[in-house]
């Protein structure tokens, strides 16, 4: 069995542009993958075809020597655009040996841990709490999901005394407990947005009385000694890593007890290749992973087959593959920007929540879902650049 051929797909997940990757090899099999949307997504189609020749005419089997080999081959790490592009081509080959072998693609990892996957559903922004519940209510009664995450911040961080931004998000996190039922888990996702780790800690620990989940990514990730403080002086649980690229990245926040659960991207770090050593070191660390799934459906898969053969699992991020996505309208309800928002249609059997988890599909080979080569065939990329805040004084702030 040897690599034929790679197709670069650009396709769209609702508003955001998505870069699908097919492999195909001489016997007939296609494996696929899916980079992640850092933002030039135009750029990955070269990108992959500059490393397909690194691997054309290889046994698509030998993951660990080719994803080993691409990421040498740079010399150097490689940044973002680089490793979405191996990590798409690491699924790939997953997902090829998989159907040679003619079982799920966990099984390779040692077989299924969990017979299901948890799943938490992003609302992303803080609607009112009587909006808020009903958006929880709404996704609990038609997919029995009970974990959610949303955005501590009720009022604008750069326009606002700081001490105001956290008494809003403490008295916001209160009366959401007291409007919602007492079952649902809430996490909180600070974005990244706040520089300094006296307010980070500040904010963490005012929304600590009420239970997060957990309190994920408040600061930028580049300073991993700052991790280390801001962990010792929070009173909830951290989390952080969907800015990491490697393990060797991981390793070092772990060293520095910068995080209790650790979120790496599947789409991001190099594949499911490395997703499973940052899994290894996690748990040797005893520290648990949610890997951050922001994607499409494909991702999700994905992210399925590795969160069902990890010992240290603890909760998959997830977002419907069909309806709005990251919108909501005054009063917290969901309510698509345009026609892209209608849903990601590039596979056509996601993997949807039964009683808030994933099922597993284990009569089913490879990924487990079947892609849409009518939607694929077609050029639906979708432009989409990221929203970078500008303060009161005119300079740019955190995203």
């Amino acid at each position: 069995m040897k690599i034929d051929r790679l197709r670069a797909f650009m396709t769209h997940d609702k508003e955001r542009p998505r870069v699908v990757v097919a492999i195909d090899t001489d016997d007939g099999l296609t494996g696929w993958g899916e980079c992640y949307n850092h933002g030039p997504d135009k750029a990955l189609p070269p990108i992959l075809d500059y490393l397909f020749e690194f691997i054309r005419g290889k046994d698509p089997r030998r993951i660990e020597f080719i994803n080993h080999m691409l990421i040498q081959q740079c010399r150097f790490p490689p940044g973002a655009l680089g490793l979405a592009a191996i990590s798409a081509i690491d699924h790939c080959l997953w997902d090829i040996a998989a159907k040679a072998a003619g079982v799920p693609v966990y099984q390779l990892l040692g077989g299924n841990v969990r017979d299901r996957v948890r799943v938490y559903a992003g609302l992303y922004t803080a609607p009112d709490p009587a909006a808020a519940r009903d958006q929880m209510d709404a996704l609990q009664a038609e997919w029995g999901i009970t974990a959610f995450k949303l955005s501590p911040y009720r009022i604008d961080m750069h326009a606002n005394r700081w001490g105001e931004v956290v008494r809003t998000s403490a008295e916001y996190f209160r009366t959401l407990r007291e409007t919602v039922r007492a079952d649902y888990e809430i996490a909180f996702d600070a974005h990244a947005k706040i520089f300094e780790v006296s307010q980070a800690m500040q904010l963490g620990n005012a929304l600590a009385p009420y239970d997060p989940l957990f309190f994920e990514e408040p600061m930028r990730p580049e300073h991993f000694e700052a991790w280390g403080e801001l962990k010792r002086g929070l009173n909830c649980t951290l989390a952080t890593g969907e800015s990491l690229y490697n393990r060797f990245e991981v390793l070092r926040l772990l060293q520095l007890k910068g995080c209790d659960i650790i979120q790496p991207d599947i789409c991001v770090v190099g594949g499911l290749s490395e997703m499973m050593k940052i899994a290894a070191i996690a748990s040797a660390h005893f520290v648990s992973i949610a890997p951050h799934n922001p994607m499409g459906p494909l991702a999700t898969a994905i992210n399925l087959h590795f969160s069902a053969a990890q010992t240290n699992f603890r909760i998959l991020e997830y977002r419907l593959p069909h309806g709005p996505n990251y919108v909501f309208d005054a009063g917290g309800n969901a309510t698509p920007k345009s026609e892209t928002s209608a849903g990601a249609w590039y596979v056509k059997d996601p993997y949807l929540p039964k009683d808030g988890y994933l099922e597993l599909r284990p009569e089913r080979p490879g990924w487990g879902v079947e892609m849409d080569m009518d939607v694929l065939s077609r050029d639906a990329y979708v432009h989409w650049e990221r929203k970078v805040p500008i303060r009161p004084d005119g300079s740019t702030g955190y995203v």
